[in-house]
Formats: structure tokens, sequence, C-alpha cells
């Protein structure tokens, strides 16, 4: 199968066998001009891995999909793509089957299958990027719901929301590369970002220290009440700014296991992703072998 991780910035696609392995991948810019030209690009990055020995196609992107009709659902984040039924139309293009899935969809079953959680039946999976994606893995099966759990209610008026969001006191808002880049500049000026703070942190900077441990507190928070509606074996922790480690990790867990009810709260698990930046891509091509079914 062909798997396509689509990013604000970069298109990652590659070919991806049915344990999750990656046998080669190409990257290209993702084209933000139009949304024609967005279509277009996807096609390019498809060809560019494509072969004879190719079944089906799948596709991770960064919106809502409504899976009744593969309609991407309002504005993908990020990218201009939406209110099109993606697989029809890359189908029609490619002469192959395609399917579609919420990028932290496809990460989460990625590392499912492949990564952190291949050795566990229940996961819950959250991206900390320019902002906080998540999904479910329940009983073996991916949740294919919004799993919009970047965007649960954490502290009721609270910070607000970023992008397209109106909301306020998101998870999103307290934990994202986003929200740390915030603190950071409020703490030490403008020109500071999440990076700054994680390797003021590592240096010893006892302000950068507290702020990651704030916001890990409020990771945990987040994760309390998951493992309260899901009762997951494991929480893994993926997305780029998932390099604060222990950082935040350690504060998330200890807040996670007061919030979780019993017996949930002695058997938590939060681990780091073990994918990286394949996640999405190798997810995207196990979505695909539903297509080819």
């Amino acid at each position: 199968m062909i798997g396509v991780d689509v990013g604000g910035t970069k298109i990652l696609a590659g070919v991806v066998g049915a344990e999750g392995v990656v046998e080669r991948h190409r990257e290209l810019p993702t084209p933000l001009e139009s949304q024609a030209a967005l279509v277009d690009g996807l096609e390019a990055a498809v060809r560019a891995v494509l072969d004879e020995d190719i079944a089906a196609v799948g596709f991770g992107i960064p919106s809502r999909v409504d899976q009744r009709t593969g309609r991407v659902e309002g504005r993908a984040v990020n990218v201009p793509l939406g209110g099109i039924e993606l697989p029809k139309l890359m189908s029609e293009r490619l002469g192959l089957p395609v399917a579609i899935e919420n990028d932290a969809n496809a990460a989460t079953l990625a590392e499912f299958v492949a990564g952190a959680g291949r050795d566990v039946r229940s996961l819950i999976v959250l991206t900390l990027g320019t902002g906080c994606g998540g999904g479910a893995v329940l009983d073996g099966a991916l949740f294919r719901g919004w799993a919009e759990f970047g965007h649960m209610v954490i502290v009721e008026g609270g910070e607000p929301c970023f992008g397209t969001c109106t909301g306020r006191g998101h998870l999103e808002a307290y934990v994202s590369g986003s929200a740390a880049t915030r603190d950071a500049q409020r703490a030490f000026g403008p020109a500071a970002d999440a990076h700054r703070l994680v390797r003021l942190a590592q240096e010893g900077d006892q302000e950068a220290v507290a702020i990651l441990d704030r916001i890990g507190r409020h990771l945990g928070t987040g994760i309390g009440s998951l493992v309260n509606l899901f009762d997951p074996e494991l929480v893994v922790i993926g997305g780029g700014f998932a390099a604060a480690g222990d950082f935040i990790l350690g504060p998330a867990a200890e807040v996670a296991r007061v919030e979780a009810l019993d017996p949930a709260a002695d058997r938590i698990r939060i681990v780091r992703a073990e994918l990286g930046t394949m996640a999405g891509l190798i997810g995207a091509g196990l979505i695909a072998f539903e297509a080819a079914a």
C-alpha cells in the first residue's frame, strides 16, 4: 500500500507493508495556494512512489472525516482542503482504491500496530505538535469518530484556543507546541519558542523547568479524563513537543494518577511514541488495507 501523510509544510508518501514497515518514501512540499494545487500535489506525491505492486492508497489529513461518505468536513487545519469527497476524487485520478483518515487517528493506528502499543489491545495517543491531536484504539479496533481530544475543556474560561477554534480552556491551549511557545515568550521574550524552552530546561533554568512542569500537569489532567472514559492499557505521547520528555511526562503521570478512578489509577502507563515523523505515513498506509479489502 501507499500511505500519504498530509502536513502544512510537507507531504510524506511511502510504500507500507502489512506490518507497518516502510519500504521507501519521498517528501514533497505541500502546495498551499489552492485546493486544486493541493490535490495535484497529493497525486504527484503518490506517483513518486507508485509501481505496479501497489494495491491501494491511504491519506492521513489534518481534518475531520465523515467515514460514511468519505467527505472532508469543514476546512482542514493548515491546508486548503475541505468539502470534497477525497477518496472518490483521488481514486478516479490514480485508478486505485483510496481511503482517508484523520492524521491523528492514522498515527494512533500506526503506534498500535508497529510502535509503542504493539503489545496492547487498547491505547490512547496524544500528539503534541502545533496543536494537540489524538486517537484511540479500543479492544483492538481504531475508534473512527472525531476523537478531538485536544479540544476537551480542562479550564473553564481559560486560555483561548488556536487557529479557527473559538473555544477557551481546551487541552490544546495548554499542552501543544504553540502553547509552549506562548508561555516561553511570556517568560523569556518574543524570540523564545518551545524549542528554546526545552533547551533552557535541559540546561537547568528553573523557570523553564517550572513552565514545563505546569504544562505536564495540564497534560495529566487531560489524560486522567481520557483514562476515566476509555480505560486504556497505555497512553502514548507523540508529536514534536514530546521532545520535552520527562519534564512534562513525569508531572503528567503524577496528576493523571490523582484524576483517574481506581483501579485504573494504579495501572496507567504513559510512554513516548516510537515512530516519530513516520507515524502518519505508516498509519495512512495501514488504512489503505481497508480500501483494498
